[in-house]
C-alpha cells in the first residue's frame, strides 16, 4: 500500500471548494501540491482547474522560482449575490441597446447572456417589461463599423485584458500596405466615435501605441503576464489629445459664426477649452491639444462657419484643403446636370 496522505473521499463539488480556498490562501500553488492536498492525481486536478476557470474565477499560471504555480488575480473576491432596482435594470437595457454595433462579437454575446440570466430569475411579467425597456432607446451610429469579422480577435483580446497576458498581433497601420507584427502589453480598450481601439505598450517599439481593432488581422495570446504601471491611467495618458492620438500639444484658437455659436457653446470639445462670446454673436474657442489630423477633420466639419486664427500651420492646412475644394466645385465644367427638371 502506498504510504502518505490518505485519499479524501468526497464529491467533486467539495473538492472544488477546497481547491478554491487553497488557491486563495497561497501566493502560488503547484499541481502536485493541489493533488497531494486533495488526494487525487494530476489529471483530476487539471479537470478541476478547467471547471474553476469556466465558472468565472480568474485563474492564472506563471513560473515562480522554476515552478509552474497557479493563483487568482490579485484582489479577486467571490462576487456576492446582486439585486437590481427597476431603474437599474432600465439602465442595463439602455447600454445593452448601445452594443448593436458589436453584434457577432464576444462582447455583444456576453451582454445578451447577462440579459438572459437576469430575465431567467424575474417573474414573467417583469421579464417582459425588461425586454420592452430594451426598445425605449434607438442607437443611430453613422459610419458604424462591422466588427463581426474580427470576433475571434476580440475574444482573444478579452482574455488578454482580463488576465494581463502579453500578445503578439499583426496590424496594418493606415497608409501602410504591409502588416507588421507587434509584441504588446494590452492596457485598455477605448471606445471613440463608434470605434474600438486598443491602447497598449508595444515592447518592440518601446512606447505606447493605439491600434484600431478592425485593422488587427491576427493575434496570439501568450502565457507571459505583465503588470500595468501603477501611475498609468488611460484618461491621464490621453488628456492632452483631442481624440485618441497622443501627439505634441498645440495651442488652437478658432472663431465660429453666430449661426453655429449656440451648438458649439453647448458642448465640451476638450477639457482645456476656453469659450469667449463676442458682441457680434460670434464665438471664440481656444484649447491646447495634440492630434493634428483629428483637429483638422473636426474643424473642416463646420465648413465656412469657422475660421482658424491659430496656429498658423493649421490655418495653412485648412487653406490648402479649401483651395482643392474650390477646384472641385468652383467651375461649371464638372457640374452634374439637374435631371429632375428635364422633360418639363
Amino acid at each position: 500500500m502506498k504510504r502518505g496522505k490518505p485519499a479524501k473521499r468526497y464529491s467533486q463539488a467539495a473538492r472544488l471548494h477546497d481547491l478554491i480556498r487553497l488557491i486563495e490562501a497561497r501566493r502560488g500553488i503547484t499541481l502536485d501540491e493541489m493533488a497531494k492536498e486533495a488526494g487525487v492525481d494530476r489529471r483530476t486536478i487539471h479537470r478541476d482547474l478547467s471547471v474553476i476557470q469556466e465558472a468565472g474565477y480568474p485563474l492564472v499560471s506563471e513560473l515562480l522560482e522554476g515552478r509552474k504555480v497557479y493563483s487568482f488575480i490579485t484582489g479577486f473576491k467571490n462576487v456576492p449575490p446582486i439585486s437590481f432596482t427597476l431603474s437599474e435594470l432600465m439602465t442595463l437595457s439602455l447600454f445593452r441597446s448601445q452594443l448593436e454595433f458589436l453584434k457577432g462579437t464576444p462582447f455583444h454575446d456576453d451582454m445578451e447572456a447577462i440579459a438572459r440570466k437576469v430575465g431567467s430569475v424575474l417573474p414573467p411579467r417583469y421579464a417582459a417589461h425588461m425586454e420592452r425597456m430594451a426598445q425605449v432607446t434607438l442607437p443611430l451610429l453613422s459610419g458604424g463599423r462591422d466588427y463581426s469579422g474580427v470576433a475571434g480577435v476580440l475574444g482573444r483580446l478579452r482574455e488578454a485584458l482580463l488576465y494581463q497576458y502579453r500578445v503578439t498581433l499583426t496590424y496594418a497601420a493606415r497608409g501602410r500596405g504591409v502588416p507588421e507584427n507587434y509584441e504588446v502589453d494590452p492596457y485598455t480598450l477605448i471606445f471613440h466615435k463608434g470605434g474600438l481601439y486598443l491602447l497598449g505598450y508595444a515592447r518592440n517599439r518601446k512606447g505606447l501605441r493605439t491600434f484600431a481593432v478592425e485593422r488587427i488581422s491576427g493575434m496570439t495570446v501568450g502565457r507571459e503576464r505583465f503588470e500595468i504601471p501603477e501611475d498609468f491611467t488611460a484618461a491621464e495618458q490621453l488628456q492632452r489629445a483631442f481624440g485618441i492620438v497622443d501627439e505634441p500639444v498645440m495651442a488652437v484658437r478658432l472663431r465660429f459664426s453666430a449661426e453655429v455659436a449656440a451648438s458649439v457653446r453647448e458642448r465640451t470639445w476638450h477639457r482645456s477649452q476656453v469659450v469667449t462670446e463676442e458682441p457680434d454673436g460670434t464665438l471664440l474657442l481656444s484649447f491646447e491639444a495634440g492630434g493634428r489630423m483629428e483637429i483638422l477633420a473636426w474643424t473642416l466639419s463646420f465648413g465656412n462657419h469657422v475660421e482658424v486664427l491659430q496656429p498658423g500651420e493649421l490655418r495653412g492646412e485648412v487653406r490648402r484643403v479649401a483651395g482643392k475644394m474650390v477646384g472641385l466645385y468652383g467651375g461649371d465644367k464638372n457640374r452634374v446636370p439637374d435631371v429632375s427638371r428635364q422633360g418639363e
